[in-house]
């Protein structure tokens, strides 16, 4: 049997206890990097034959695991963080396996993802797990167009140095919307930031980080009118001028200074 072990994201005590069962019983474990699946095992004394699983030598270790699953031995698949395969290698080897007509496993756990969606307090009742964007801008936009219009909570995942012209592309493509970037999962130094996409994560980027950002409104016809026009709308109700001004900068989902430099032209 091959098992897709889920291991911890931060905090090594976020280990299930049939994960560790699996884990000892294995005869081998396939991992995304020996240094790093080692300390785990190393806290909970488990010495088992270690061989790399990750993206540039998946294929070669789908036949390793094949051959080790027909000989009779039973394997577990790691990776360094979390669920093999969302967002981290093993994929490759799941679609090997179906061929084959080999049965798999999972074992489940820990997830930065849903972590941070709960971290966020943002809407979790519908979500869209996007994971990694691509690193080439042209890319990253025509991406981002195809999820734009959801009506639902959407997760990135965002390595350190990616984070601002990333979050510069989704501002681009979605409009001024709330996210939260949340970092250090269960660890001490564990931290939500909620911000304004327009804004840019105001702190010191440090870790791997998963981006956590707000779905799309339901679109307001009013917002296809200048902003002038939308204006001369709410006058039109009955408003008075500051209230209108309020509304309409909550309808476009900007500051009213800039609703009430328009409405000097009244």
């Amino acid at each position: 049997m091959v098992s897709f072990v889920a291991t911890p994201i931060g905090n090594l005590k976020d280990v299930t206890l049939r994960a560790l069962e699996v884990l000892r019983s294995a005869d081998v474990i396939f991992c995304e990097d020996t240094r790093h699946s080692i300390k785990l095992l190393n806290a909970y004394e488990i010495k088992k034959p270690l061989l790399p699983c990750h993206k540039f030598n998946e294929r070669e270790a789908s036949e390793k695991i094949i051959k080790a699953v027909k000989e009779g031995k039973e394997v577990a698949v790691i990776s360094d963080a979390g669920m093999p395969v969302i967002s981290d290698p093993g994929n490759v080897v799941c679609k090997a396996l179906k061929e084959e007509g080999i049965p798999y496993t999972v074992i489940p756990g820990a997830n930065a993802g849903l972590s941070a969606l709960i971290l966020s307090a943002f809407n979790a009742e519908k979500f869209a797990f996007i994971g990694f964007l691509p690193d080439k801008a042209g890319e990253r936009k025509r991406l981002l167009e195809k999820y734009k219009n959801l009506d639902m909570t959407t997760v990135f995942h965002v390595a350190p140095q990616d984070l601002d012209p990333h979050i510069s592309s989704i501002y681009e493509v979605f409009g001024e919307r709330k996210a939260c970037a949340v970092r250090e999962i269960t660890k001490i130094h564990e931290e939500a930031v909620t911000f304004n996409l327009s804004q840019g994560l105001p702190v010191e980027k440090r870790g791997e980080y998963v981006l956590v950002v707000e779905g799309a409104m339901p679109v307001n016809p009013l917002n296809e009118l200048t902003e002038l026009e939308h204006l001369k709308h709410y006058l039109a109700e009955g408003m008075d001028k500051k209230e209108a001004i309020k509304k309409v900068a909550q309808d476009r989902s900007v500051p009213k200074s800039v609703i009430y430099k328009i409405s000097l032209e009244l």
